[in-house]
């Protein structure tokens, strides 16, 4: 007879996009949580209030984790909130493949705009990428990283990444270096400088 493997579980982060901003869309931190937990996650933590959650799950499909938990919010709350779920190993290499010197800026000057897949080439060909200097944007796997000097509220080429031509039909949320940084050590992608 064989002993049938044991399945180890993975750390996987949640971004979920659009909540708790303005008074809209309501999720406190707790109740996250206790969803995350009802799925038969473990591990559940939190990070602030924009939409961070790491936990740990058996489950090796991240794009069927994301629409369980979406289900699962949607359920509880009566509204959808678009989810991504990302792996520590993943988000460990987008801090690597930063093509801006992460450890000379700002938290608030360089961000990680994540997508559910990747963007083809064709949807940001209509930005001029001159007309929005110093700012400066740069594609990776499923990531755009995007460097804004004074910050994503005041970026003007972040308000055009963000346009229906850019995102239609992809779900995209975006985080600031300091809470990648922190996401990659929540799920331990890894230690060190980033």
């Amino acid at each position: 007879m064989t002993k049938k493997a044991e399945t180890k579980a993975t750390t996987y982060a949640a971004l979920l996009r659009g909540i708790n901003v303005g008074g809209s869309k309501k999720v406190p931190m707790a109740e996250l949580r206790s969803v995350l937990e009802g799925l038969g996650h473990g591990d559940v933590q939190t990070y602030l209030q924009s939409g961070n959650a790491v936990f740990s799950s058996a489950k090796q499909d991240p794009v069927a984790l994301a629409r369980e938990l979406e289900a699962a919010i949607e359920a509880h709350f009566g509204f959808r909130v678009p989810c991504l779920v990302v792996d520590g190993p993943y988000l460990r290499a987008v801090a690597e493949a930063c093509p801006f010197p992460a450890a000379e800026l700002e938290g608030k000057q360089l961000h990680a705009t994540f997508f559910s897949e990747q963007p083809g080439a064709e949807r940001f060909v209509a930005i001029d990428r001159a007309a929005y200097l110093p700012e400066e944007y740069r594609l990776g796997d499923r990531v755009l990283y995007l460097y804004a000097p004074d910050g994503l509220g005041r970026s003007k080429l972040g308000e055009a990444l963000a346009k229906p031509a850019v995102t239609k039909g992809i779900d995209a949320t975006t985080r600031n270096w300091n809470t990648v940084a922190r996401l990659v050590e929540l799920t331990g992608g890894g230690t060190g400088a980033i």
